[in-house]
């Protein structure tokens, strides 16, 4: 099998547990950027992240990267790239998506057109045609610049992973589920565990929590652009790869994870996600505001993501509802609570220092995650 370098993108702020995962599938991380985690793999590789990793936003086979720092070095640099190895004749290709920081080529549009005008070259000498009619499979191309280093990829994953297919109702404000998943992979949680969200929304966390438990790999009810690349990736592999995802699902897995919602309708549209994703029997929804959240039990987790108040109506409204989050969990015993947001006074309303907090970015909005840590179980004994 051939070897590549594998590039996976990521929210800022969770690359440790995205390059948990990679290691956890066997692959060896080559470097860990801000945002983004490189590894190496060979084709089973490509089908094993796509379907098995629940923090990345996409997998890329990196064509190459040099220095570039004017136009007629990125055309030549990309030019110089080995296109044949992965565009068939007939492929159609596009720059998907160009990156510029802190670099002297820092028009997207720009790259964009450079670089598929220096691939349509390299292509014409190497298939020796004039025209490419582009009516075979689909090749999106994505491309990084960091101070001045173009990095190259070919994106085998089209829809960004955080798509798993379950969700196909959502709220005003929902989290994308792959940065649910790393929230959760950043707390202690895990399915012997009570888990609690009273702001479940469309009920990506519940969902996200309760595949985790079960062991049900985030990709197996989905499809990715590079299951029509057979000379890359041969079908039989992929087949493969979904048979084991779908032989290690345990299916006894019990755990107890609730999610609350004000809103009927939000929960009656968390029901149907959860539905979808094969998870609703080991999830229970259910109508309650805030001020009703309590549980019999101890040792249990709270994980979050409250309104922000990034409309200007509900900014009034956020000193009443932390100020209520905080005196609520006050009120379970032993609890932890890990919540999500931007909202600049959480701390305060909840009226407790945070024992911990980690700024990560929800798209271009920095947010921070708080971690109130309550203690930890008794061992068992035996």
């Amino acid at each position: 099998m051939r070897k590549y370098e594998l590039i996976a993108p990521c929210h800022f702020g969770v690359e440790s547990v995205l390059k948990k995962e990679i290691t956890d599938l066997g692959y060896d991380v080559l470097s860990v950027e801000d945002g983004r985690i490189t590894f190496y793999g060979d084709e089973e590789a490509i089908a094993r992240a796509n379907i098995g990793l629940r923090t990345a936003e996409r997998i890329l086979i990196q064509v190459g990267s040099f220095e570039a720092t004017t136009y007629d070095e990125l055309f030549e640099g990309t030019k110089a790239l080995p296109w044949e190895d992965f565009i068939q004749k007939d492929g159609k290709f596009w720059v998907a998506k160009a990156a510029s920081v802190k670099s002297k080529l820092f028009s997207p549009s720009d790259i964009q057109s450079i670089m598929k005008k220096s691939i349509v070259e390299r292509l014409k000498e190497k298939y020796h045609v004039q025209w490419f009619d582009e009516t075979g499979e689909s090749y999106p191309i994505r491309v990084f610049i960091m101070k001045d280093k173009v990095t190259v990829g070919l994106d085998t994953s089209g829809d960004s992973l955080h798509k798993r297919g379950y969700r196909k109702l959502t709220a005003k404000a929902p989290i994308a589920e792959n940065l649910a998943a790393s929230l959760i992979m950043l707390t202690p949680w895990n399915k012997s565990r009570i888990l609690v969200d009273p702001f479940c929304g469309s009920g990506t966390f519940p969902i996200e929590a309760a595949m985790m438990a079960a062991n049900m790999a985030p990709g197996m009810n989905r499809n990715f652009t590079a299951m029509q690349w057979d000379h890359i990736v041969e079908n039989d592999l992929w087949k493969d790869c979904m048979l084991e995802a779908r032989e290690e699902i345990d299916h006894t897995a019990e755990p107890d994870i609730q999610g609350y919602d004000i809103d009927e309708y939000m929960v009656k549209i968390s029901r149907e996600n959860a539905k979808l994703a094969g998870v609703d029997h080991m999830i229970h929804f259910q109508q309650r505001s805030l001020d009703q959240l309590s549980h019999p039990k101890k040792y249990g987790f709270i994980i979050t993501n409250p309104p922000y108040g990034e409309r200007l109506e509900e900014q009034e409204n956020l000193p009443t509802l932390y100020r209520t989050l905080g005196e609520r969990y006050s009120q379970l015993d032993a609890w932890s609570l890990f919540m999500i947001t931007s909202y600049e006074k959480a701390e305060e309303m909840i009226g407790r220092k945070a024992d911990k907090n980690r700024k990560i970015y929800n798209g271009m909005l920095k947010t921070y995650f708080y971690q109130f840590l309550g203690p930890r179980p008794p061992k068992r004994n035996g």
